[in-house]
């Protein structure tokens, strides 16, 4: 249920989506495809993404994901029955992509997809459908925050090759 990041980065990184329901960036899958919401999120996550390397080169701290601290019995109902994204910007911003890198590799559960690295800077994975990890066709499922392929994601995400 981890999917790494690697190749043309200068670190690998993994991501496990099965914590990421506790996640306060993680978007609810009805509203991520809505043009009000992704405006906002793009803006705000240019922001911080620009704060993010100024701390790093800074301070050289170590960055840590914005997690809920305590989550109310109504949330924790609503968790479980919802299906959510993650923008998946914010974890290759943290592998730090090499100048070089050109195009992305997904290894899937039945071969390789094959899309732009701009593509994958601007997409969402599905994590969660029903409030239940993705046991089926996962551990993701990768989305364009266009909603160009909404109904016919890129399903069995199991690692992402940077070239």
């Amino acid at each position: 249920m981890i999917v790494p990041i690697t190749g043309n980065v200068t670190y690998s990184i993994t991501l496990d989506p099965t914590v990421w329901i506790f996640d306060d960036r993680k978007i609810l899958l009805d509203e991520a495809f809505s043009k009000k919401e992704n405006e906002q999120q793009v803006e705000d996550n240019e922001l911080e993404n620009a704060s993010k390397r100024w701390n790093r080169a800074v301070y050289q701290q170590k960055i840590n994901p914005p997690v809920n601290k305590s989550i109310s019995r109504f949330e924790r109902e609503k968790i479980l029955v919802n299906s959510y994204v993650m923008p998946i910007n914010e974890f290759v911003d943290h592998a730090e992509i090499k100048e070089n890198a050109t195009d992305v590799t997904l290894v899937t559960n039945k071969g390789e997809e094959h899309i732009s690295l701009e593509a994958l800077q601007n997409c969402y994975l599905l994590f969660a459908l029903e409030g239940k990890p993705l046991k089926e066709e996962g551990p993701v499922h990768l989305f364009y925050k266009d909603g160009s392929n909404k109904d016919n994601p890129i399903t069995g995400i199991e690692k992402i090759i940077i070239n």
